[in-house]
């Protein structure tokens, strides 16, 4: 008699993310089930990026929140899980949320969000969350984080991806206790007819120096990829690029004044300037220590370069999330700033200039 096949174990920091498989039509023969079973995981709803929020009773509006992308899985056995955007298990490393996900008293749910640190202003803050965990690649347990919801995808054997998102957010808000400070509901921004435009609510959130703010179709199902159903205005350009070498300096934290940096173009990589300020000195000394692990140095740079500057090149691994003000005539970026490190795990995506 053949064995029942055992099923695999969600996995673990380091391992290859979770996959889930797609839904099966129902077979007609079968009773149909009152409860839908909960996915393992499921791929996250990405916002495409826009130069202006969209106008119009089609869209809600909330704060881009600037940390880690998320999922709280509450699994009928008990037992509760944070998975991140590409399927890792986070558990262990944000020990409060995990309790407060428990606190909440649901026999099972899958909440989307965002996991983030708060500044003292009360703005959420990458490089502050990244300084929780011990900086790229760290595993501390984070305890002065929390996770801001903005979605509900299950509910107690309910799977609400087809659900419209005004309802699902609905459901989401009586949830979450108004004074929880771990799990906390991501607030619409209020639309005033005649008064207060999407214009207005952009321009407010940069200048309370957030990041920018996200528009959401709200009749939209959940649907996984870049589909247009969520929309994302940045208040200042902030994107992923690879570094590529660094220019060294004896008197600067972690010995290099700045970071050379690339995008892609193609199947190639670019070049597309440097990076010399918003370095705080722990994180240089942290930086410099994992440019120092790399398996081997350059001679010559990875990609085309005509500089004069001395430089140290190194293989194209590191990734880092850079802040900037816009773009050069010949491609390069204009006041740029360091924000930190991006898991390679994390499917972070690598700028890429359009031919």
């Amino acid at each position: 008699m053949a064995k029942t096949p055992r099923s695999k174990p969600l996995l673990r920091d380091t391992d290859a993310p979770i996959r889930s498989r797609p839904r099966k039509p129902r077979d007609p023969a079968q009773p149909r089930l009152l409860l839908d079973p909960m996915p393992a995981r499921v791929e996250p709803c990405l916002a495409l990026l826009k130069p202006k929020p969209p106008h119009g009773p089609r869209w809600s509006y909330e704060i881009k929140w600037d940390g880690w992308r998320g999922a709280i899985h509450i699994e009928p056995s008990g037992v509760v899980r944070i998975l991140t955007r590409s399927g890792h298990d986070w558990t262990r490393r944000f020990p409060t949320i995990a309790e407060g996900a428990r606190g909440l008293g649901l026999a099972s749910a899958i909440i989307d969000g965002e996991i983030v640190r708060f500044d003292e202003q009360g703005r959420s803050d990458f490089s502050l969350l990244q300084q929780s965990l011990g900086g790229r690649g760290g595993k501390h347990p984070a305890t002065d984080v929390a996770f801001v919801a903005f979605d509900l995808l299950y509910l107690d054997g309910q799977d609400l991806r087809t659900t419209e998102l005004e309802v699902r957010r609905h459901k989401l808000r009586e949830l979450i206790p108004a004074d929880d400070p771990v799990i906390r509901f991501s607030e619409d921004f209020e639309i005033v007819p005649g008064e207060v435009d999407a214009d207005d609510l952009f321009t407010v959130a940069c200048l309370h120096g957030l990041e920018g703010i996200i528009a959401k179709d709200r009749n939209s199902i959940y649907r996984s990829g870049r589909l247009g159903d969520w929309l994302k205005i940045k208040c200042i350009q902030s994107d992923a690029f690879m570094i590529v070498g660094y220019e060294p300096s004896m008197g600067a934290f972690g010995g290099f004044a700045s970071l050379l940096l690339a995008a892609r173009k193609g199947d190639d990589l670019v070049y597309v300037g440097s990076v010399g300020t918003g370095f705080k000195q722990r994180d240089a000394e942290r930086l410099r220590v994992q440019m120092d692990k790399l398996p081997w140095k350059r001679k010559a740079p990875p990609v085309p370069y005509s500089g004069k500057r001395k430089v140290v090149w190194q293989q194209p691994t590191l990734i880092a999330e850079i802040e900037y003000r816009g773009w050069t005539a010949d491609n390069k970026l204009r006041h740029s700033s360091y924000k930190g490190l991006r898991e390679r795990q994390e499917n972070a995506d690598v700028f890429e200039i359009k031919e």
